[in-house]
């Protein structure tokens, strides 16, 4: 009995979904990694004139506070997949808001303002396509988990 109860949590999202949970999160995780290089990498301080000190120590909070949060959360969100594959609400409500960030980047990239083709315009379409596909799987992850909860919680 206890045996067939510890399969039927392990079952209650497919091995697709969380191969997708980790990939997402580990590209997320990536590039909050990746975030706290990118002022360096793109010399953002020569675009900014050196009397306005208080905006770059303001736009440098800003990254290093951003990366630090998408790292963490991602991080944190992997070491929580078992908690997430058993449907815990409160992981899924984690990874949910996880998935509203990326959804909400996507959406800028596409509608808001799109990423400058400056410099390196292969650079600036492949920002653009990878995230929102990263929020496309993001989503399809998301709605998996409510589902199956919704159906686990009545069965």
């Amino acid at each position: 009995m206890k045996e067939t109860s510890k399969q039927e949590s392990d079952n209650r999202v497919n091995k697709g979904i969380k191969v997708i949970y980790y990939v997402t999160l580990t590209i997320s995780m990536l590039v909050g990694l990746w975030h706290f290089f990118v002022p360096n990498m793109f010399k953002w301080y020569d675009y900014l004139p050196m009397q306005y000190e208080n905006l770059i120590v303001g736009i440098d909070y800003t990254n290093l506070c951003f990366s630090a949060l998408l790292f963490g959360a991602s991080l944190v969100l992997i070491i929580l997949a078992k908690s997430a594959f058993k449907l815990n609400f409160e992981t899924i409500v984690f990874y949910t808001f996880l998935t509203v960030v990326w959804v909400f980047r996507a959406c800028l990239a596409v509608f808001i303002e799109p990423w400058p083709l400056e410099p390196v315009p292969a650079a600036a379409i492949a920002q653009l396509i990878s995230s929102v596909m990263l929020a496309v799987f993001m989503v399809i992850v998301t709605v998996v988990f409510w589902k199956n909860r919704k159906v686990h919680k009545k069965g």
